[in-house]
């Protein structure tokens, strides 16, 4: 197997220019990339030296074909860890595994964040993650981080990932896992993370992530949507591991839920939006659909779905509207994100909404945790 396609796609090089770096013709390059074709030595070698890449990171032996051996329990750390979405997701995958899994660290600046997942998780995480000693973090085999995306200054001497992302909160994550080398990492951003910067700052974290850190690595765009949650919420996933692997990101998912099964019957008349602004929704569209999520954009157009668009932390206070009439509960907004109704809310409505605006889809990385631990075990 090769990830010859994936790595040149993330420098940004087309197929041409490659075979034209390599000197082979683009219809072979082509077929080493559908994996048709094997290279020679020689002709790898200079795949990855025009990739900037170790040969292991770009042909990937798997011909071993040992089962996962997972340590008892799996231990893991919950950076940047909100109200819990990882720690939620970790758990179901682990269920689903039949392996035993234990948080041995977390850490949130936020301090309503902290009381939510104190008091849903028996434990109050860690404060300002850039000024934790990693050395001091109990040793874990897997990191969990829905990191904030930062853009990075690449400096001139490029002397690794300290200088590459010094100052970013990913600089963070990258030095706990130079000192603590986990076996494996799970990291989740927004859709943007790909275009941030001009492709600048996910290609860093790459590089630093196989190169500077010497971890396999695959990433990929998913949608909530796709895994059962009727919320249009895209996120970028990366996941790396010690042990080579290929990450099949073909999910089947028979499971689905709707509106229906996420939207609460009694709701609290404070919810409701002003009959004024009720009117003038309706007055300028028309839903097809019963129960729906009207939506306004930035640009003020009305558009209405059988799911909710994407929760955000800032959005304007009538950002999304259940059948043009009135908000989200907190309840709901954090079932759209997969939460159980067993979360316990111990926070305003609007710290509620901030945190689910800012949290992950539990269903979506539950699924990509249970697909990759068997891979980096």
């Amino acid at each position: 197997m090769n990830k010859v396609k994936e790595i040149r796609k993330e420098r940004g090089m087309s197929q041409t220019l490659l075979a034209e770096k390599i000197d082979i013709s683009r219809k072979y390059l082509s077929m080493i990339e559908r994996q048709i074709a094997a290279p020679s030595v020689s002709i790898a070698l200079r795949i990855g030296g025009a990739l900037g890449v170790s040969l292991d990171k770009v042909f990937i032996d798997l011909t071993s074909g040992t089962p996962a051996a997972y340590p008892q329990p799996i231990k893991f750390i919950d950076l940047f860890c909100g109200i819990g979405g990882f720690r939620y997701a970790a758990q179901a995958a682990f269920s689903h595994l039949g392996v035993p899994g234990k948080c041995v660290f977390s850490s949130d600046i936020d301090r309503f964040a902290q009381e939510s997942y104190a008091a849903n998780f028996g434990e109050r995480p860690a404060g300002d993650i850039t000024k934790v000693d990693a050395a001091e973090i109990p040793d874990f085999d897997v990191l969990f981080a829905g990191f904030p995306c930062q853009s990075f200054s690449i400096c001139g001497l490029q002397k690794g990932f300290a200088d590459t992302t010094r100052g970013t909160l990913f600089f963070d994550i990258a030095r706990i896992i130079k000192e603590k080398q986990p076996q494996a990492f799970v990291l989740e951003n927004v859709k943007n993370l790909a275009s941030h910067d001009h492709g600048k700052t996910l290609k860093t974290i790459l590089e630093v992530l196989r190169d500077e850190l010497d971890y396999h690595v695959a990433y990929n765009l998913l949608n909530a949507l796709d895994f059962g949650l009727p919320q249009k919420r895209e996120r970028i996933l990366i996941v790396g591991s010690k042990k080579p692997f290929v990450m099949d990101w073909s999910f089947e998912i028979k499971e689905k839920k709707t509106l229906n099964d996420i939207l609460e019957q009694d709701v609290d008349p404070k919810h409701f939006a002003s009959p004024e602004i009720v009117e003038k929704r309706k007055a300028r569209h028309k839903a097809t659909q019963t129960p729906s999520i009207w939506h306004e954009n930035k640009s003020g157009n009305i558009s209405s779905y059988p799911y909710s668009c994407a929760l955000r932390a800032g959005a304007s206070y009538n950002y999304l509207l259940v059948n043009g009439e009135r908000r989200l509960t907190p309840r709901e907004m954090l079932r759209l994100q997969g939460f159980p109704d067993s979360f316990k809310i111990v926070v305003s409505d609007a710290q509620t909404r901030k945190q689910a605006g800012n949290a992950i889809p539990v269903d979506l990385v539950a699924k990509v945790i249970e697909r990759f631990l068997p891979l980096a075990f």
